[in-house]
């Protein structure tokens, strides 16, 4: 069997990853003059706070000898890794992983992927390629789950102010045109391996034109769709619950995701989006 990997810019919490069958490899969290393991040594709404009380937050990669640990681990109890990883156009935590897999001499046991996705989407990879593992596959099959996760969904993310991805270099510079305005939130989503703002929506509009968007794209077909948040916001919550309740979406899965330091630390608080994708059963 082979082992499913990746880092914790998925979102996923410790505890869920692991009941899905996956490992997951920390980046890291500056924040006060000390540095977190993300997830695990700090919680996502310590970084919303800090933010909102108008401090700064830097991230750092995940380092290459974490992965050497791992997949030498992994190594001695499986045939193989399959490690899917956020974009390297926004981190070099792939490129770190790689890294590791070289030094381990691990040949093709080891397969590193690029996701070109970060958060909700990159979850939904690693869950893809831990599902096409569990029925049989190899490592070719589970590069082509990851695929298909990139192709088939579509995840959107409104923010109240893109300065945070400015200030971290997170954004498309065609991104930057969409810039704010006085009671407009921009709408971001992946496009070749980086954040884009795509279009400005009246701020008290952006979830209905978000689900809107999911809804011409899917039409009546069952969808798996994963909301994600920035902090614990019980009003914020309710309303997004609300909306995706109402909307047309036939939604066959459904998963609600707070979305963690490293990446809170690049959108900043308030933000949230919404990911569909066809699902399959």
């Amino acid at each position: 069997m082979l082992a499913v990997v990746t880092d914790s810019t998925c979102d996923l919490p410790p505890e869920t990853a692991r009941a899905l069958g996956l490992r997951v490899v920390p980046l890291r969290v500056l924040l006060g003059g000390r540095t977190f393991l993300d997830w695990q040594d700090l919680d996502p709404d310590a970084v919303y706070d800090h933010q909102r009380r108008g401090g700064t937050v830097a991230t750092a990669p995940a380092p290459q000898d974490a992965f050497e640990v791992l997949y030498r681990d992994l190594l001695a109890t499986h045939a193989g890794v399959i490690s899917v990883h956020l974009s390297g156009d926004l981190s070099d935590t792939v490129r770190h992983a790689r890294a590791a897999a070289g030094a381990l001499d691990a040949g093709e046991r080891v397969c590193v992927i690029d996701s070109g996705l970060a958060s909700l989407p990159l979850a939904e990879a690693a869950i893809a390629a831990r599902d096409a593992v569990w029925r049989g596959g190899d490592a070719q099959a589970a590069q082509a789950a990851v695929r298909r996760v990139g192709e088939e969904a579509l995840a959107e993310f409104t923010v109240p102010t893109l300065e945070y991805l400015r200030r971290g270099g997170r954004l498309s510079r065609a991104g930057e045109l969409v810039g704010n305005a006085l009671g407009l939130r921009p709408v971001l989503r992946f496009d070749g391996g980086r954040l884009r703002a795509v279009r400005r929506v009246k701020a008290e509009a952006a979830l209905r034109d978000i689900l809107a968007g999911l809804e011409e794209r899917f039409g009546d077909q069952p969808v798996a769709v994963t909301v994600g948040h920035a902090g614990r916001d019980p009003i914020r919550l309710t309303e997004l619950r609300a909306a995706l309740g109402a909307s047309r979406l036939n939604v066959a899965r459904g998963r609600l995701q707070l979305l963690g330091p490293v990446i809170g630390a690049h959108v900043g608080p308030g933000t949230y989006g919404v990911m569909a994708r066809p699902y399959a059963g």
